[in-house]
């Protein structure tokens, strides 16, 4: 493999395995927050949040992290300006104290910060205002929940970054990825080269996973699919430990994650299942981890085509990326793994994103049902054809579609969701 290409997975997998605290979007706020009030130099009087329809969707049902219960993008924002530590970026509310949350409710209450819905802009677009007296400072974070792109204080510039609408793959430099070259690099790979991001990802992610089984929390989907169909079926295990990390992570527990594309609950997905298969088989580390890094290029070059945030659920990405690495665990081959990619995508393409909350959990267990039924069709050699709905007869087709039905077919479908959201 071209030492150029080789370089480009590693850097894909550095850029997009990264660590987070609580849901994304309400942690982006208070990202952006934090970083306001540090330029502003001393705590806002009053705080207006400019998001994105997509932004007040995810974070409209969410528990924030270390917020006492708190959800919605006014928590977000006032946690973030009272305790947050911008340096942190997406664990940016884990040094916040209960004298903080405290403090939040009555701010909260005083309405010390506004919400406006921003249109014609990114998919995920948040510009944040922060007043003390007379000074402002603004942060602006486009398409990548820590990209900010401009920080000004009393209307003087002090970054302004060039950036792209979130228009998928037209806005990211990936051309180079396809799902035969992952698989290249997953063979290629130095074990020693992606090792600690990797075992990084599998000791929180099932750490936050084993807390869900552990403690109720939303709708204890886990849990119950695991009282449901007991624990000796590493199927049934894959599903219920992925959906009790979701579990816990919805409703506001204060474990760090190793998201993928931006979303813990895509990071979960694309590991938690491929590692219960790993210990099932007993498999190698070596193998394991090779397995993951196909599990998570996989959902990365779906999203990148979908974008990073859309009325298509992301826990479809990530639960094909899971079912690819788990034909791999089991000895498929590449056609075979590419057989579960299109057999997953044919079943569940249609989940929507109705926001982050509670259900995400029950969605990623459905998406991982579809993703170990195309593995087992795929080993019978029985697929979905191209031609028949969206797929095409190559894969790289097939994802392109996919990319653009949640880029372009879903805006209306996301749109709409919103505003049954808000009650229009």
């Amino acid at each position: 493999m071209k030492k150029s290409m080789y370089d480009g997975y590693i850097q894909v997998l550095n850029e997009e395995l990264i660590t987070a605290l609580g849901c994304t979007e309400p942690i982006a706020i208070a990202y952006a927050s934090a970083t306001a009030r540090k330029y502003l130099g001393c705590m806002p009087e009053r705080i207006i949040a400019h998001c994105s329809g997509n932004i007040i969707k995810n974070v409209k049902g969410v528990t924030v992290p270390n917020s006492g219960g708190q959800k919605g993008v006014e928590a977000a924002a006032i946690l973030g300006a009272l305790g947050g530590n911008a340096e942190r970026q997406l664990e940016v509310l884990s040094t916040v104290t209960q004298e903080d949350i405290d403090q939040s409710k009555v701010l909260a209450g005083e309405g010390l910060c506004e919400v406006e819905l921003v249109e014609g802009v990114a998919n995920l677009y948040i510009c944040l205002e922060a007043f003390c007296g007379d000074d402002t400072a603004v942060v602006e974070i486009v398409d990548k929940h820590t990209n900010i792109v401009k920080i000004s204080r009393n209307g003087k510039n002090l970054l302004n970054k060039d950036y792209l609408l979130d228009r998928g793959d037209a806005n990211h430099k990936r051309d180079f990825m396809s799902v035969n070259g992952i698989l290249d690099f997953a063979e290629a790979v130095q074990i020693s080269d992606v090792r600690q991001l990797l075992d990084h990802q599998i000791a929180c992610n099932m750490t936050i996973a084993r807390e869900g089984m552990k403690n109720p929390y939303g709708a204890n989907i886990g849990k119950n699919i695991l009282n449901l169909y007991g624990s000796q079926n590493v199927e049934v295990r894959a599903k219920a430990y992925a959906a009790a990390g979701s579990d816990a992570r919805m409703s506001g527990c204060d474990l760090a994650v190793v998201a993928n594309s931006g979303s813990g609950n895509q990071g979960i997905t694309a590991s938690v299942p491929v590692y219960q298969y790993a210990r099932e088989l007993k498999v190698s580390d070596e193998k394991m981890y090779r397995a993951l890094v196909i599990s998570n290029l996989i959902a990365a070059h779906l999203k990148t085509g979908i974008g990073s945030l859309s009325a298509f659920c992301g826990a479809v990405s990530a639960a094909t990326g899971s079912g690819a690495g788990i034909t791999y665990l089991r000895g498929g081959s590449r056609k075979q793994i590419m057989f579960t990619i299109s057999n997953t995508l044919g079943i569940v393409s249609g989940i929507v994103c109705d926001g982050a909350k509670p259900s995400c959990a029950a969605k990623i267990a459905a998406a991982l049902d579809a993703a170990i039924l195309a593995d087992k069709m795929a080993f019978n050699n029985d697929y979905f054809k191209g031609g028949e709905g969206i797929l095409t007869d190559d894969i790289e087709g097939t994802i392109r579609n996919i990319g653009r039905l949640g880029r372009e077919g879903m805006q209306n479908t996301d749109m709409e969701i919103l505003n049954m959201m808000v009650g229009k």
